[in-house]
């Protein structure tokens, strides 16, 4: 279990260091300080390894997300901050920063990202459902690919209105939050 977490660490760092091109089976064990054979014995694919990898950190940063919407008491209070929580956890996070500048080779990027990101944000909505059980859960339908495209739009292009939370938050409030039908 020890060689299976150095290399899941290791593969976040070489991620980290020039993203997924710089991810073989090869520079994982390197890194890891284990044998390629090691690798080979606990993951199929350098596709396996780097999957895994980011599963892990995904599940730890939306927990972070989570956390801090989880206080919001009205449901623009919660998108507003998950907006701010989620760009946080980016902005600090090196592997995530990292795959925000690697172009090509970014799954942000390609044809099914919707396709990844619409169930995520929808576990999001559904969480605040959960928390407030006299919320109409309908207020939230179809609101979900607007969120992915504000959040992805916000952590990419940011600018010097946006940069500090309360800018972000500013921002939101005014332009997002009164197209939502609870706005």
């Amino acid at each position: 279990m020890r060689s299976k977490r150095k290399i899941l660490d290791a593969t976040l760092g070489l991620i980290a260091e020039s993203g997924f091109e710089g991810v073989t089976i090869a520079a994982v064990a390197r890194a890891a300080g284990v044998t390629r054979q090691t690798v080979y014995s606990i993951f199929t694919t350098r596709e396996d390894v780097i999957s895994e990898a980011m599963v892990g950190l995904i599940v730890e940063v939306l927990g972070g997300i989570r956390e801090k919407a989880d206080q919001a008491e009205t449901p623009t209070e919660f998108i507003v901050e998950t907006f701010v929580a989620a760009r946080n956890l980016i902005r600090r996070e090196p592997v995530l920063n990292s795959l925000l500048r690697s172009g090509n080779a970014n799954p942000l990027f390609d044809a099914d990202m919707m396709d990844r990101a619409l169930p995520v944000v929808r576990q999001f909505l559904d969480g605040y459902v959960e928390h407030n059980p006299g919320f109409d859960s309908r207020q939230f339908d179809g609101i979900d690919g607007v969120i992915v495209r504000v959040g992805l739009s916000v952590i990419l292009f940011d600018d010097p209105s946006i940069h500090e939370d309360d800018g972000l938050r500013h921002y939101l409030e005014r332009w997002l939050i009164p197209v939502l039908p609870f706005g």
